[in-house]
């Protein structure tokens, strides 16, 4: 039995194997609609695009936090450039770099926002200026109920071999 659910009119897409909403539909403020991959776990935020060979247009990563907080991106191991956006609770955007360089070695910068965000969207680079990005933007996406796997939320891969043992039995 395989856990296959589809929430695609909610702009959620949730992985059929594991229950996990892997990706959300963000939506710019000129319409444009982004498909971002979420990393909400320490592991995928260190992990990142690391290693990837590119992006589509209206590809993207969404970095989310518990907290909004001051938290710093570097392009180590990347192999393409990226426009990084900063946005803070209510989704709007904080902090903006444009075209930020992979960085193939050691020692590598680090870009931080100005101010606290809760969320971090990475970008092909080029979008900030084709779609008119600025500070103050506010950016629209729906998030899965709770996310960070709080007691009764959302499955996880551990409940899910749980559940596929226990019906196995």
């Amino acid at each position: 039995m395989k856990l296959k659910i589809f929430l695609v009119g909610l702009g959620l897409i949730i992985h059929p194997l594991f229950g996990q909403v892997r990706f959300i539909k963000v939506t710019l403020p000129d319409s444009f609609v982004i498909t971002a991959e979420l990393a909400v776990t320490e592991e995928q935020r260190q992990q990142g695009l690391m290693y990837r060979e590119g992006m589509k247009e209206n590809q993207g990563m969404l970095f989310i936090f518990e907290d909004e907080d001051i938290y710093s991106f570097w392009m180590k191991n990347m192999r393409f450039s990226l426009d990084i956006l900063w946005l803070d609770a209510s989704r709007r955007i904080v902090h903006i770099e444009e075209n930020v360089p992979a960085c193939p070695s050691d020692p590598c910068p680090s870009y931080a926002p100005s101010q606290p965000a809760k969320y971090v969207l990475e970008l092909v680079s080029g979008s900030v200026k084709k779609h008119g990005l600025k500070l103050g933007d506010r950016l629209e996406f729906i998030l899965p109920p709770n996310l960070f796997s709080t007691p009764g939320s959302f499955p996880d891969v551990r409940s899910v071999k749980r559940l596929n043992i226990y019906l196995n039995q």
